[in-house]
């Protein structure tokens, strides 16, 4: 006998979901949140068969408390809160590694997911800098890149950007000295790739910018004791 009444429900749940899907929108803030973090340590990924994107963050122990700020600002795009993920080892076993999450397939996500990959997304999509990204490096995107990448020591921050061109971190250094007047420059590091920095008058008008939109939990990535 066919279940009928399981069959309604789900049918009803997914018509709830797929409204309340059509019914979402990127704030000012969430738009910001990813951009920034694509810059840094966020993925997005488009599934073998998929038709739209998602996002996914994640980070070390230590940094549980921005993995559920970065949770709580995305909120609207994610059904579950951010989990731990495991590691295991033949002697110690099975330990935690990192906190993440990710967010719902969305048009608006591939819209964004567009700008950033060029390939293959489900094999091997490769995570660029878009042309147009002084438009959208605000004050808290540049943040939140700062807070996923960055490094301060000795009055100066400097940025991993292992995963970039020469020619994508000079775009980059261009459209910081266009939007903020901000003279950045890149150096090799070993065999990892390229990280960019700034001196110490410089780190000083960055974190100028920034100062307001870090978390406090963060604030050592500008210098600050962390609460």
């Amino acid at each position: 006998m066919v279940n009928t009444v399981g069959s309604l429900e789900t049918k009803y749940w997914q018509r709830e979901w797929i409204e309340l899907k059509k019914s979402l929108a990127l704030t000012l803030d969430q738009r910001s949140l990813l951009i920034g973090s694509l810059l840094g340590d966020g993925t997005m990924r488009l599934g073998e068969g998929a038709r739209n994107a998602n996002y996914k963050v994640e980070h070390g122990l230590v940094q549980k408390s921005y993995v559920f700020w970065k949770y709580e600002l995305l909120k609207s795009f994610v059904p579950t809160e951010p989990k731990l993920s495991y590691r295991y080892d033949p002697v110690k076993g099975k330990y935690p590694k990192s906190w993440w999450f990710r967010t719902i397939r969305h048009p608006l996500l591939t819209e964004i997911y567009n700008l950033w990959y060029v390939g293959d997304g489900y094999r091997t999509g490769r995570k660029i800098v878009p042309h147009n990204i002084e438009d959208n490096l605000t004050p808290p995107a540049l943040a939140i890149w700062i807070m996923d990448d960055g490094s301060y020591s000795r009055g100066t921050i400097t940025i991993s950007t292992y995963s970039f061109t020469t020619d994508e971190i000079e775009l980059l250094c261009e459209a910081l000295r266009n939007r903020y007047g901000i003279e950045f420059r890149y150096h090799r590091d070993r065999d990892k790739g390229y990280r960019m920095y700034c001196n110490q008058s410089e780190t000083r008008l960055l974190i100028e910018v920034i100062a307001p939109h870090i978390i406090p939990q963060m604030t050592y990535k500008i210098g600050f004791k962390t609460p």
